[in-house]
């Protein structure tokens, strides 16, 4: 009976899978930043946002939907958009395993909707404005060693293992994917993403919502 009754007051204690431990300990050590620009500049003040939480690290999850926030801009310019694993290990065919880049046209104030392939290693997501006349930058050998461009980007890491604040984000992400085409009030992104404070009465009352293909 004693035996019994030990087993039954010991303390449950959870073990987390490996992958699971290093990608806990990747979200309270990279140094991302959602959010880019603010130097001086039309281009590179230009207001960039990546829709993820606070923390700069995100699990896509199955729909694989990744959104980025383009402010207003007299004079807007191209986006580009890179993906690269942040290690070379465990690369698997199909995900983002040797980097992806790609560039938007320049556009009004909004949301771009991606849908990208699996991530199955955490990979880093960089944003930001190919500026006129800014120099042309090399990708760094080490991922974290990145260097502020004229135009600061957006730096995010995407992981497979989901928290609460991921789930959040991927509902906000879906509802917004129903509105690809038309547009949504901008106080609903503001509140969405914890983003009221940087959308300000400069932007359209509703936010188009663009999903290329």
């Amino acid at each position: 009976m004693l035996a019994a009754s030990l087993l039954t007051l010991a303390p449950l204690v959870v073990i987390e899978p490996p992958q699971a431990q290093a990608q806990s300990e990747l979200r309270k050590s990279f140094p991302g930043r959602r959010v880019g620009g603010g130097t001086r500049g039309e281009c590179a003040s230009r207001l960039l946002a990546h829709l993820v939480p606070s923390s700069s690290v995100f699990a896509p999850g199955k729909a694989r939907f990744l959104g980025v926030l383009e402010g207003p801009s007299a004079a807007p310019s191209p986006l580009e958009i890179t993906f690269r694993p942040l290690s070379d290990r465990g690369t698997v065919d199909g995900s983002i395993a040797s980097g992806q880049r790609r560039v938007l046209p320049a556009s009004a104030p909004g949301i771009t909707l991606l849908t990208l392939p699996p991530v199955k290693v955490p990979t880093m997501w960089e944003s930001s404005y190919i500026c006129p006349g800014a120099p042309a930058t090399s990708t760094p050998a080490d991922p974290l060693n990145f260097v502020a461009a004229d135009s600061p980007p957006a730096l995010s890491l995407l992981v497979t293992e989901a928290s609460k604040e991921d789930a959040a984000v991927q509902a906000s992400l879906a509802k917004l994917q129903r509105s690809c085409g038309s547009s949504v009030p901008r106080e609903e992104v503001g509140a969405a993403f914890g983003l009221a404070d940087l959308i300000t009465a400069q932007w359209p009352e509703r936010i188009p919502v663009r999903c290329p293909a």
